[in-house]
């Protein structure tokens, strides 16, 4: 019997990438590649990128380029670009690194196993459509191994919204929703597979609308579903947009006990003059009502965002206004960004804030976030929260898993296995975890 092949992947980027590079892992699975940690080992490397950063095609470029000794001596190694910047490159990629053996788009990654062959046998293989073909059902029948307790599970696809600041309309295509029935059937394997929470994955997924029994559902429905399936005890969802935040999922936030009390809402900036000009088409007014009615129906749960500063003509007046909406939201977790250029989107175009004021304001902010961020999780000190486990600590008999409100837990002296749950009692708090100790 021959050795197997190795497979190195390096993922860029967002969950759905970590996804898919999972399935891109099991789809060369079939044809015998087993992961190896290492480029060095491999027989195929595939970067799956991300187009989301300024500059982040050149960022590709250079990674290749590191890998030109490593094939100069093994002749026989495949080198593979996959994700975004592969769609928005195409045939650049291969003109400008002649190493890379083949390009595959997000939208095409279940077609890994024939594009594979072909680069085996010396063609240059392209492939950056957007197939009819279901991707996810194509990779249905492909070999699964056992999973830790945590998983992601794409459920929609691509943005309609066109934010001035965005490529994934571009580069992941318009929005698109899986069928009910499938996602139910890839929770259920997960499930028999060791997973007890699933984060349900969309570039907008709370637009969500696949087919159901009695016609197109919503992610609330989607999520009641989920609900039934045993063993499943934890459900999320990331990344909603303000706008597609509908009566049905607030509620099931209050109701629906396996729905975690964690919620990414980007609103992305507070004044409504930017927000206009980044085409995000909601207020800053209309999304504090909206946070608002989330609390009302889930006191406790914790609100993580998105910001972007410096964005094109924001003054300081209009960076205020986020400071503003900040402190009024008090945020659990945010992620906060200095404004880049994506080309060929229409905020690249416009005229450029001074990148020293906004490197200051970008400062500004994140030290008010990691003050209010700090803030929750001192005030967590003292409750009851249960936690699942996820991996050992580095002590001997500590454990380290997920609140249900995303904190990250370390507990000493810890009898539970990987994928238990259990209820703990924070004890301290610190820069970025929690402490605690497990309730008898």
């Amino acid at each position: 019997m021959s050795a197997p092949k190795k497979l190195f992947i390096k993922t860029y980027g967002c969950q759905m990438n970590v996804y898919d590079s999972e399935r891109m892992a099991e789809a060369l699975g079939g044809e015998g590649y087993v992961e190896t940690k290492s480029p060095d080992d491999a027989d195929m490397i595939l970067l799956n990128t991300c187009h989301i950063r300024e500059k982040a095609a050149e960022k590709v470029y250079s990674e290749l380029g590191r890998f030109k000794g490593l094939k100069a001596e093994k002749p026989d190694l495949k080198i593979g670009v996959a994700g975004c910047v592969a769609q928005a490159e195409g045939q650049e990629i291969m003109r400008r690194q002649p190493l890379v053996d083949l390009v595959v788009g997000p939208q095409s990654y279940h077609r890994l196993p024939e594009m594979e062959a072909k680069a085996r046998e010396g063609e240059k293989v392209l492939d950056t459509d957007f197939p009819e073909e279901d991707k996810f059902e194509k990779l249905k029948n492909r070999p699964k191994a056992k999973r830790g307790p945590t998983a992601f599970l794409t459920v929609q696809e691509g943005c309609d919204k066109f934010c001035a600041f965005c490529v994934v309309p571009y580069t992941r295509g318009a929005e698109v929703s899986r069928p009910a029935d499938r996602i139910l059937r890839e929770a259920q394997d997960l499930v028999e597979r060791g997973v007890r929470e699933i984060t349900l994955l969309g570039q907008n997924v709370n637009a969500y609308h696949g087919a159901g029994a009695n016609g197109d559902m919503t992610l609330a429905q989607l999520i009641w579903e989920l609900d039934k399936v045993d063993g499943l005890e934890r459900i999320r969802f990331t990344t909603s947009h303000p706008n597609d935040m509908q009566d049905d999922l607030i509620e099931a936030h209050g109701t629906c006990a396996k729905l975690m009390p964690y919620l990414h809402l980007p609103v992305q900036a507070g004044s409504d003059k930017i927000l206009k000009r980044m085409n995000r088409a909601h207020t800053a007014e209309s999304y504090l009502r909206l946070i608002e009615r989330i609390r009302a129906a889930r006191p406790d749960i914790l609100i993580s965002g998105d910001f972007i500063v410096g964005f094109p003509e924001e003054t300081e007046a209009d960076f205020q206004a986020t400071l503003d909406l900040v402190e009024e939201v008090k945020y659990g977790t945010a992620y906060s960004f200095k404004y880049s250029t994506r080309p060929g989107t229409p905020a690249a175009e416009r005229p450029q804030v001074d990148p020293a004021e906004a490197d200051d304001r970008l400062q500004r902010l994140q030290a008010l976030l990691t003050k209010q961020q700090r803030e929750v999780q001192d005030s967590m000190v003292g409750r009851d929260v249960t936690v699942l486990f996820e991996k050992a600590g580095r002590f001997p008999g500590q454990m380290v898993g997920k609140s249900d409100y995303l904190h990250a837990v370390h507990v000493a002296d810890c009898d539970r296995a990987i994928g238990d749950l259990a209820r703990v009692r924070i004890l301290s708090s610190g820069a970025n975890s929690l402490a605690g100790a497990l309730i008898d």
